[in-house]
């Protein structure tokens, strides 16, 4: 008798974020521009698009609002 494999669903792990960018994630999920998140963290408006560009490839999204999302959902 033969029994056909089972496949096991695993969910993959969650991303993690480096502190920085969970900071980042926070300004900007509270509504704040990448300049002002800038000013707020001391950093250049490019290193806060910098997180934000890592935080959205380790999350697979595009978009502010899907950060947002995602953030809230933190309870960031």
């Amino acid at each position: 008798m033969r029994f056909a494999p089972t496949t096991v669903h695993t969910e993959a792990p969650a991303p993690v974020l480096a502190p920085r960018e969970l900071e980042t994630l926070r300004h900007i999920a509270s509504g704040c521009t990448y300049l002002q998140a800038a000013r707020q963290m001391g950093l250049s408006k490019h290193t806060v698009d910098t997180y934000l560009r890592r935080i959205r490839a380790k999350l697979n999204i595009n978009s502010t609002a899907e950060l947002t999302r995602w953030a809230i959902s933190l309870g960031l």
